[in-house]
């Protein structure tokens, strides 16, 4: 069974959370609530999250100092953050939100179409990449077990797997593609900037970590970057 992906929600209002666990619900991941800034970053220490939505306009602690927080964590910086704020402030509001390390940032009232497709997509990125930093780990344990003929199948095994790991990444890094073709014939603002960029550190890290697994390089590959 594929384990789910968790996705943070984080907003002072409970009518707010309500709303967002309806229209994330069809998503049929794991919606994990907090009423504010403080809250967010405890959960932050025990959980993974796929990605967090988060509210700009809290009392205390707001959505920008929750991100900045979050992003000075080595085990948090990289999880994408989408900013939900009901002002719109103009540009320069705008681009603090990126600033603050967000990789969109969407206006209430919002389209729940358009929410729930540009989280999907976090999800399903972040869900394969659990998938491949598994798979490369299980091919490096075959690539260190055992000895004489059962070491030449593991071998053989194992090449086979890394074979299937490659593919699944290439496909990945096409949809990655896709994605930032789509959001640069959208807007090309900050928001495709930043989501581009995100992405490419990702995969570049997963690429890296294959690469060296290929007969030559070493003795293993380095480690696969966390997503959280």
């Amino acid at each position: 069974m594929v384990q789910k992906a968790k996705i943070l929600l984080v907003d002072d209002r409970p009518e707010n959370l309500l709303a967002l666990e309806a229209i994330l619900s069809a998503l049929d991941q794991t919606l994990v609530r907090a009423s504010s800034g403080e809250e967010a970053l405890k959960a932050l220490l025990t959980d993974d999250f796929a990605v967090i939505l988060l509210d700009v306009q809290m009392p205390g602690m707001d959505g920008f100092e929750t991100a900045a927080h979050i992003k000075r964590r080595e085990r948090t910086r990289d999880i994408p953050i989408i900013f939900l704020t009901a002002i719109n402030h103009g540009p320069h509001h705008t681009f603090r939100g990126y600033a603050a390390g967000a990789v969109d940032y969407i206006s209430k009232p919002f389209d729940p179409w358009v929410l729930r497709a540009k989280v999907s997509v976090f999800v399903e990125l972040y869900m394969k990449n659990c998938q491949l930093r598994e798979q490369a780990a299980l091919l490096r344990l075959q690539l260190e077990g055992g000895g004489g003929r059962a070491a030449d199948g593991g071998v053989k095994e194992a090449a086979g797997l890394l074979a299937e790991l490659s593919a699944r990444l290439a496909a990945v890094e096409e949809q990655a593609e896709a994605l930032s073709k789509q959001l640069d014939d959208e807007s090309a603002d900050a928001a495709a900037v930043a989501t581009a960029a995100h992405l490419e550190r990702k995969l570049t890290g997963l690429r890296r970590a294959l690469d060296a697994l290929e007969p030559g390089t070493g003795s293993g590959p380095p480690p696969v970057t966390s997503q959280n």
